[in-house]
């Protein structure tokens, strides 16, 4: 058995963002039904709904733990549900929430080396005490035992690009496939899913390991690739940010999963800009008719 809850659906800044007076952030800050908020984006996964594990600890993630009564303490004045926090990148809006969980709490904290590598490089870090939580690599495609037993993870290299504050000035926007972003294979040995909160485009070895999943949570970023530039909201295209865009022909997310055998198809990750977080948008309809549903806080999925 695996169970999924969405923590965060939004990709960073969240929905809505805290200074945008777009027409969708301002629908959302008034309570809009059609328009509901979204934290930054993270889901929990488990086993046996004891021992949870964080996918990556986004901003907002002391909000999203009092939201979600499955990672509430159970035992004693202080404890945590929570086993292990497993990050895909060294986002800022993947990693952050790492320092809400300062308080002397033990639990895992795994990443690629490069990852890692970020986070050494930064002394805020070390507020979290290694002694308790320990900086535990993960090797690309080799599986991570957890709890319960048959329950693993196992990361594999998506293509992407270094966090903002890592890019070097002669290529920012140099797309890399070499464990700098990842995904996450989560299974119990019968039932698997997928975490692939950023991609900057298809391949065909991931087009391999995502054909046959159970469920699949993808970057659904923007719903094109210059969305953003074109409402006036920012000049960066979703190529420059490291993310494929979803109706782009023909190398857009809709496209890409074509012919695919995926059984639930989840869109997370979701930029406030894109339209698809609007449930009476023309957008919302074309994305369900190509059979993907839409993340949103609080959301769970059981396998």
């Amino acid at each position: 058995m695996l169970d999924i809850v969405v923590l965060g659906a939004a990709a960073g800044g969240g929905f809505p963002q805290w200074n945008s007076n777009a027409p969708a952030c301002r629908r959302a800050r008034a309570g809009d039904p059609e328009a509901p908020a979204r934290t930054q984006a993270s889901i929990a996964v488990s086993g046996d709904g004891t021992s949870w594990y964080v996918l990556n600890a986004s901003p907002d993630l002391r909000t999203q733990i009092n939201q979600t009564p499955d990672l509430h303490p159970r035992i004693g004045l202080r404890s945590t549900p929570i086993a292990g926090v497993v990050l895909t990148s060294g986002e800022i809006d993947a990693i952050t929430g790492l320092l809400t969980l300062r308080e002397r709490q033990a639990f895992g904290l795994y990443a690629t080396q490069p990852v890692l590598d970020q986070l050494d490089a930064n002394p805020i870090f070390t507020a979290l005490d290694r002694t308790l939580v320990p900086r535990l690599p993960m090797v690309l495609d080799r599986p991570i035992a957890l709890e319960p037993p048959g329950f693993c993870i196992t990361p594999f290299s998506v293509p992407g690009k270094v966090p903002l504050y890592a890019e070097k000035t002669e290529n920012p926007a140099e797309i890399m496939n070499n464990g700098e972003t990842i995904g996450l294979d989560i299974t119990d040995g019968t039932s698997h899913a997928l975490f692939i909160p950023g991609c900057a485009m298809m391949t065909e070895a991931l087009r391999t390991r995502i054909n046959g999943a159970d469920a699949v949570f993808f970057d659904g970023t923007l719903w094109t690739d210059d969305e953003m530039v074109r409402a006036g909201l920012g000049s960066k295209t979703g190529h420059r940010m490291g993310h494929m865009s979803l109706a782009d022909q023909p190398d857009g997310t809709f496209a890409s999963f074509a012919g695919m055998d995926v059984k639930r198809k989840i869109l997370i990750h979701i930029n406030n800009s894109n339209p698809v977080l609007l449930a009476d948008s023309p957008e919302r309809k074309q994305a369900e008719a190509a059979g993907w549903d839409v993340a949103f806080d609080g959301m769970k999925v059981r396998l």
